[in-house]
């Protein structure tokens, strides 16, 4: 599981140089491959393939024909790339993801439980002062158990 937010920056070439706590835990549990990609263009999902592979199989199981999948697939791939770490660390970020989640400077590389969020920073910082915690959001989250 990834933890935390570790702002970073992506460099001129598009690369993101994993933040070593992620990187770490890459290391031990899934190795240099991944997929990178995107639901909304807002912010980039590093995969690691092992993580991205369940999707694909649960996928696998739902028609060709379900507007949902047909959705996921065409935007997922729209902005999706294979990509492997290279020694360093780092990972090229799709240059079409890259210019619409405005990935080109100072970013935040959010922990989710099976993947990594890239976040343009000031982007990040505004939206979650624009929209605060709230008594439903608490509500939420004790009909998950937490």
């Amino acid at each position: 599981m990834f933890r935390g937010n570790i702002p970073t920056r992506v460099d001129e070439k598009g690369r993101l140089k994993l933040p070593a706590d992620f990187k770490r835990l890459i290391d031990e549990h899934y190795g240099a491959n991944f997929f990178i990609t995107s639901r909304d263009g807002k912010k980039a999902e590093i995969w690691p393939m092992k993580e991205w592979q369940k999707i694909e199989a649960k996928l696998a199981d739902v028609p060709n024909s379900d507007p949902g999948k047909k959705k996921f697939l065409s935007r997922t791939n729209y902005y999706g790339q294979v990509a492997e770490m290279d020694t360093q660390g780092r990972l090229l970020i799709p240059q079409l993801l890259r210019e619409a989640a405005k990935l080109d400077g100072d970013s935040d590389v959010i922990g989710m439980p099976d993947h990594l969020e890239i976040v343009n920073h000031v982007d990040l910082a505004a939206e979650v002062q624009s929209a605060p915690w709230s008594d439903s959001d608490d509500v939420n989250m004790s009909k998950l158990g937490l």
